[in-house]
């Protein structure tokens, strides 16, 4: 399964934070032993994910697995629960007994609550109890089922977000670039962004990669790929390459084979 592609939140249920939160946590998630086995019954199956640069955390429920991010493979084992950045392609290969709780951040996110910069994630797997308490991890493992376990870790990152009260600036003006970048059909350069943010190209150059580890034409790049191929996927007959910045339907199929290898012709899409 391709992410995007195919429909891989099928494989989930999902809580999305309303309160505070939901300007640093995309969601959380679990897999679902009985939707798994509706779409793959016995059989192995493999997630593909492109890039987002989202500090990710996988705490394993179920059986071992193997996560293959770029081009270097790990054994996942029963009891290990991992953090990711995916700034590059990440790939699991699941049994069919998948069962994963999912965190996953919005760039800067992490660091907006807990304090850690994601920057030094990148290209690692990381053992997830060097970045969360261990017995909060333990007692999101114990828990009866996906609303206990919600509930353990929205309050344990209400607690720290409120605990954080000092504004980061580097984060809040990353933010404001990447919305600006949104409103404006995702067709502004670097320059023509730090024009209407009143700042210099070198300064939301050196923003970028403080918070996010990756320059803003890359990033931002990505983001209109992902944003756009969405809507492609979803709305296939009413879909214009325009409404994203591109120039074309052809400079739009490039950008999704260099994002994720896979073309549009190919598959689902």
């Amino acid at each position: 399964m391709t992410e995007i592609f195919d429909n891989i939140r099928k494989l989930y249920r999902f809580y999305f934070p309303q309160n505070e939160l939901a300007s640093y946590i995309e969601f959380i998630s679990e897999s679902s032993p009985e939707e798994t086995f509706r779409q793959v019954a016995n059989n192995l199956f493999t997630v593909r994910m492109f890039p987002s640069w989202t500090p990710t955390c996988y705490i394993n429920l179920g059986e071992p697995y193997q996560l293959t991010v770029g081009s270097t493979i790990y054994q996942i084992q029963k009891q290990t629960d991992v953090l990711i950045l995916r700034n590059n392609i990440v790939e699991r290969h699941n049994l069919p007994t998948d069962h994963i709780v999912t965190v996953k951040f919005f760039p800067g996110g992490l660091e907006a609550i807990l304090g850690i910069n994601q920057v030094q994630f990148r290209d690692r797997v990381v053992p997830l109890e060097t970045v969360w308490p261990a017995p909060l991890i333990q007692r999101v493992k114990q828990a009866i089922d996906f609303d206990e376990r919600v509930n353990l870790l929205e309050s344990f990152f209400l607690s720290r977000l409120n605990g954080r009260n000092k504004p980061d600036h580097y984060r809040t003006m990353v933010s404001h670039t990447i919305g600006t970048f949104g409103a404006n059909g995702m067709e502004l350069n670097t320059g023509q962004l730090a024009d209407r943010l009143f700042l210099t190209s070198k300064t939301i150059n050196r923003y970028f990669h403080r918070v996010i580890g990756s320059p803003p034409k890359q990033y931002l790049s990505i983001m209109r790929a992902r944003t756009a191929l969405s809507n492609y996927v979803a709305h296939k007959n009413q879909f214009s390459p325009y409404e994203y910045g591109y120039y074309d339907m052809s400079h739009f199929y490039k950008d999704v084979v260099r994002l994720t290898g896979k073309k549009l012709t190919a598959g689902n899409a």
